[in-house]
């Protein structure tokens, strides 16, 4: 990729067990899962989800948060700081991620309308949360 103008990387979520939440990113959210078998093989230190084809979610063994310690305090972000991620979806992919939800069992709330965010007014959005906490919103603006 050739175009390097500010966009959203990676987001790191801290998780109990990084395999099981890979899986519950692959079956209930649809996400493809990275470097799964290499975490359990102990070559890498955490499996990752992909998004899209520039985004990723890493999911960090909450084991790792004592490394954490590129500035002052960052051990103590585990679990904390963060209050939400939102990703925007297609419509269809937005029906489809609530449909693969609901066949899992995961609670959502109800969906809202009209929520500001980077694109304008989203027509739709919902939010849930991983087997970890971790608080998640979908949107969709078509």
């Amino acid at each position: 990729m050739t175009d390097n103008t500010a966009r959203l990387d990676h987001v790191v979520l801290w998780v109990r067990d990084p395999v099981a939440s890979a899986g519950f990113y692959e079956k209930a959210v649809g996400l493809e899962p990275l470097r799964v078998t290499e975490f359990a093989a102990g070559t890498t230190s955490f499996p990752s989800v992909r998004l899209n084809d520039e985004t990723i979610f890493d999911l960090a063994p909450l084991t790792m948060a004592e490394e954490m310690n590129m500035v002052p305090g960052a051990a103590d972000s585990a679990g904390h700081p963060v209050n939400h991620v939102c990703v925007s979806l297609l419509g269809p992919d937005f029906e489809a991620l609530r449909t693969r939800l609901e066949e899992h069992g995961v609670p959502m709330s109800d969906i809202s309308h009209g929520a500001y965010g980077a694109r304008g007014m989203a027509r739709r959005s919902f939010y849930f949360r991983d087997p970890d906490g971790n608080v998640f919103e979908a949107r969709h603006y078509d």
